[in-house]
């Protein structure tokens, strides 16, 4: 009886954690929303970069793809976040090849093709391999390297931070939107005992901590001579 009670309580804390986790990821979601208002506002992309968009995109089609019950066991939760992500990525992308210049439009576009081809031919040679956990642990590898490579953008701004003082380009809300989200899936992969889940997270929430400690230490400290001209619209 007070095992069955134990495994009711930790899949009730395991679906907290996931709708958590959804919930968070919101915030990270809409967070460049301001930059396309700016965007559509001037009607041109400017100096902003669209390959973050891309990235996520990829990072959130293959998660999305990771968490069905085809490709892994009870992990329905990474799906619905990640195709959410999804949509909000091919939004952005469309707003920014309509605003771009013609060479940007273009390589936008190219880019764009390479990440859906690439998605359908991992979808259909996946669902070729017969043996469920080889598609597992395939799917897991490739779905935990393209979310531990978004991680880059975080290295950039805490670099940024550490070379100006300042926290003028790590907004507060959106650190702490991507600690909560990463924190929520690193204890929703440990209950589901999915290292493909919690691992990548796990790091991630470890960026989390140090963007925020950052902001806490560099707060107010920063000068004038610190502001840098922002020349991505995606941390």
């Amino acid at each position: 009886m007070i095992s069955l009670v134990s495994s009711h309580t930790l899949t009730i804390c395991k679906y907290a954690a996931g709708i958590a986790g959804n919930i968070f990821a919101l915030g990270l979601f809409v967070s460049p929303i301001p930059t396309f208002r700016r965007v559509i506002r001037n009607k041109s992309t400017e100096q902003f970069s669209g390959l973050p968009y891309i990235y996520a995109l990829l990072n959130c089609l293959l998660s999305a793809w990771y968490g069905t019950p085809m490709m892994s066991t009870d992990n329905i939760l990474v799906t619905t976040v990640n195709s959410i992500g999804a949509v909000f990525q091919i939004i952005y992308i469309t707003l920014f090849m309509m605003h771009a210049e013609k060479p940007k439009k273009v390589r936008m576009f190219g880019l764009l093709l390479a990440v859906l081809g690439l998605f359908a031919v991992i979808i259909a040679g996946s669902l070729h391999i017969s043996d469920f956990t080889l598609r597992h642990i395939l799917i897991g590898c490739l779905s935990s390297a393209a979310l531990v490579s978004m991680f880059a953008s975080p290295l950039f701004v805490i670099n940024l931070v550490l070379r100006t003082r300042s926290v003028e380009f790590m907004p507060f809300y959106l650190s702490l939107s991507t600690f909560l989200m990463s924190s929520a899936f690193f204890i929703y992969g440990l209950l589901n005992d999915d290292p493909f889940v919690y691992l990548p997270n796990g790091i991630g929430t470890v960026l989390g901590i140090v963007q925020l400690a950052l902001f806490f230490y560099y707060h107010n400290r920063a000068g004038e001579d610190a502001r840098e001209p922002l020349i991505v619209s995606f941390t």
